[in-house]
């Protein structure tokens, strides 16, 4: 005699359900923590070792103006000077990657303009930015979605795509802002070692989610990828 499972009960799926949207919002919030923690350390690297190194920077300064002119030791001093410099731009690059603090103090639009303007010389392809003509104020969680999602586009486009062309538009019109990333490599689905499933994007859905928004990685309608990232303009209700 065969038995028919029976279909999962009402309380089944409702608890389920409970417990995904559970687990949901328990990313959302690490994410944010994480965000926060990550700012915190960037400015810790910038008011601490920057300062420092700053300070130390001027001090050798002075002290080469006072040294005799024996060429060992002006070399010395160069070596010195570069390899502090070296330091400097180190902290830096550690600090942009933790914290964009362009976000915080001149604005989303500028920080998109600055990272798409920076990817193009870096990787020596042709990245084209759009922007509303609006300087619109967002909340810090939109912002760093935002951000998080253009820098990931961009990382799995050097990374995969092989692409010539990059074109990031930001476009904020009627309840919701989204952000695309369009690029002529190769698609989604052709990517060694790439899939829709990956932790960064994952994550990146999740927060998106957490938002009130959604994330969509699609085949472009010729060639490359789309990245769309879609938020709502008014804040959601988020458990802490």
């Amino acid at each position: 005699m065969t038995l028919t499972p029976s279909p999962p009960s009402d309380a089944a799926d409702r608890q389920l359900a409970e417990r995904n949207a559970e687990l949901s919002e328990l990313l959302g919030h690490l994410t944010t923590c994480w965000d926060e923690e990550r700012r915190l350390l960037a400015r810790k690297l910038h008011d601490s070792l920057g300062s420092s190194m700053t300070a130390l920077t001027m001090h050798l300064a002075l002290l080469t103006q006072q040294m005799p002119k024996e060429k060992a030791l002006q070399d010395r001093t160069a070596q010195m000077k570069q390899l502090l410099m070296t330091i400097i731009n180190t902290n830096r690059d550690m600090q942009l990657s933790l914290w964009n603090d362009k976000l915080e103090f001149l604005g989303i639009k500028s920080a998109i303009a600055e990272l798409v303007g920076d990817f193009g010389k870096q990787h020596q392809l042709v990245a084209r930015c759009s922007l509303p003509d609006e300087d619109e104020s967002y909340a810090r969680e939109h912002g760093v979605a935002l951000l998080r999602a253009l820098e990931e586009g961009l990382r799995n486009i050097a990374a995969h795509a092989g692409a010539s062309e990059v074109d990031v538009i930001l476009d904020d019109g009627g309840d919701e802002i989204m952000l695309t990333v369009r690029d002529n490599g190769v698609g989604p689905g052709d990517k060694p070692g790439e899939s829709a499933g990956c932790h960064g994007l994952r994550l990146l859905r999740e927060r998106a989610r957490y938002l009130g928004g959604a994330l969509s990685v699609m085949p472009a309608r010729e060639r490359g990828t789309v990245l769309t990232l879609t938020l709502p303009k008014a804040p959601v209700a988020v458990g802490g």
